[in-house]
């Protein structure tokens, strides 16, 4: 429901331009849910039969492209209006140039009749998170989801003649900013019992995003359908009641499925058409044969549900153990994002390797991986024996040592350990554990979270490099 326009906007709004003036690429200040005003650029405008009136599709500048949205003429400050000009600049607009304007009804834009092509500038992506504060803790482990990771699988939105990539990278590099991808496509998924508004583009059917509000999935193969009736057929119908693959862990409720992307295809890229609604930066292509997906269920009487999933290449030149992680929206802030984050390194000690994310990662991804890395040191510092202390209460340990046991790579190891833990003393490097660390640490021990339990891991590593396509 749109609030009424308040005294306070007619005051912002009195000496405003005409509503029939904004373009697409024109920035002013927008009113959010919050109540607060933030300057946004218009991605979109379309004409709303229902309400008679416009709608625009704002991205609320150096915010994060999820709190995108719908909004109507109330919600804006007309009296501040920018729009871009050559060179990247934006200019404040005055009477004169839309005076200018108005009398040239055949051009659409507000720029001297020589320069009626509008360039507009890409908008400054980043992910602040403009609605709470994010602490390095194990709530930022519960959004993953908030990596700007690509993942492997499903279609491209980049240009038809550009290859896809044969990896899945996790950086927001050669991001398509194409104006369709920009505009979020679905208003709402169901999935089981839950129901979802995405947060991003996704390339599902247009013909299914043209004409439906909702999209429905099955929540154990993932298909998309148009309409609740669909579904239900299709539900009578389908032989799964857990995702496809060899079930490798099963902890209580909780189990992962190890799907290969060869095998596996249509799910393979159902998955990652999901995954696209809540990843940002995710590159798609249907090739998802090099990948590996591990999905995290939870299991009731009638089957076992997807709560998230990440993937890895079968075969990594640099070793990463992840390729894309997701934790989806109703399953966050319960510990998620840490569980799926320990298994992918669970694998890579039974494997023998130390692994890795790929790089560079977003920065929500860093500070989750960095909590994961920083609480897995200090654990593992604390684990060691006082027998094991020379007479000096010292123990020593090497980079090598920590690498070795935890799977985690060494530069992960350093660049965590020089936030808190790295010191200079007496002419060598030292780790010194603070009380206060320590406390923090063994008050989050107090917590019940979740933790995987190697014993319960049923899973034998390949040789891809055998069963090359």
């Amino acid at each position: 429901m749109i609030p009424s326009t308040s005294s306070a906007d007619k005051e912002h709004n009195s000496p405003s331009f005409e509503l029939e003036h904004l373009r697409e690429g024109c920035r002013l200040p927008v009113r959010m849910s919050t109540g607060e005003y933030r300057e946004a650029e218009i991605l979109s405008i379309k004409y709303d039969r229902e309400a008679g009136e416009n709608k625009y599709y704002v991205h609320y500048v150096d915010c994060n492209r999820r709190l995108d949205e719908w909004v109507g003429p109330t919600h804006l400050r007309l009296s501040q209006v920018t729009f871009a000009f050559r060179g990247g600049k934006n200019h404040r607009a005055n009477a004169s140039v839309i005076s200018e304007a108005s009398s040239r009804a055949s051009s659409p834009d507000v720029l001297p009749q020589k320069k009626r092509r509008r360039i507009g500038r890409a908008p400054v992506v980043q992910p602040s998170d403009c609605l709470e504060a994010l602490k390095i803790d194990e709530s930022s482990l519960d959004s993953v989801s908030n990596m700007a990771p690509p993942s492997p699988g499903a279609m491209s939105t980049a240009s038809a003649s550009a290859a896809p990539s044969l990896r899945g990278s996790m950086t927001a590099h050669g991001h398509s900013e194409d104006a369709l991808t920009r505009i979020r496509n679905i208003e709402e998924i169901q999935l089981g019992r839950w129901c979802m508004q995405p947060w991003y583009f996704s390339p599902y059917p247009q013909e299914l995003v043209t004409t439906q509000q909702c999209i429905y999935l099955c929540e154990f193969c993932l298909r998309y359908h148009k309409s609740p009736a669909t579904l239900k057929r299709h539900v009578e119908k389908c032989r799964y009641n857990h995702p496809p693959g060899n079930e490798i862990y099963r902890k209580g409720i909780h189990s992962f499925f190890e799907i290969d992307g060869r095998k596996n295809k249509a799910y393979s890229q159902n998955l990652c058409l999901l995954a696209k609604l809540f990843l940002d930066h995710k590159t798609l292509y249907y090739d998802t044969d090099p990948f590996l997906f591990y999905v995290l269920t939870e299991q009731d009487e009638i089957g076992f549900h997807i709560v998230g999933y990440f993937s890895k290449e079968k075969e990594s030149a640099e070793e990463y153990n992840v390729a894309c992680i997701l934790v989806l929206p109703p399953y966050q802030k319960k510990g998620y994002g840490r569980l799926l984050i320990e298994f992918s390194y669970e694998l890579s000690k039974i494997e023998k390797k130390t692994g890795s994310p790929e790089k560079p990662l977003s920065d929500l991804g860093l500070l989750s991986y960095r909590s994961y890395w920083s609480q897995t040191i200090v654990e593992k510092l604390l684990d060691y024996r006082q027998e094991d202390r020379d007479a000096n209460g010292l123990v020593t340990i090497t980079i090598n040592d920590l690498a070795e046991e935890t799977s985690i790579r060494k530069e992960d190891i350093m660049s965590t350990l020089q936030l808190n833990l790295y010191k200079y003393f007496k002419g060598q490097y030292v780790l010194v554990l603070s009380e206060e660390l320590v406390k923090s640490h063994q008050q989050r021990l107090k917590k019940p979270i979740l933790r995987i339990d190697p014993q319960a891991i049923k899973w034998t590593p390949k040789d891809w490099s055998r069963k090359r396509i």
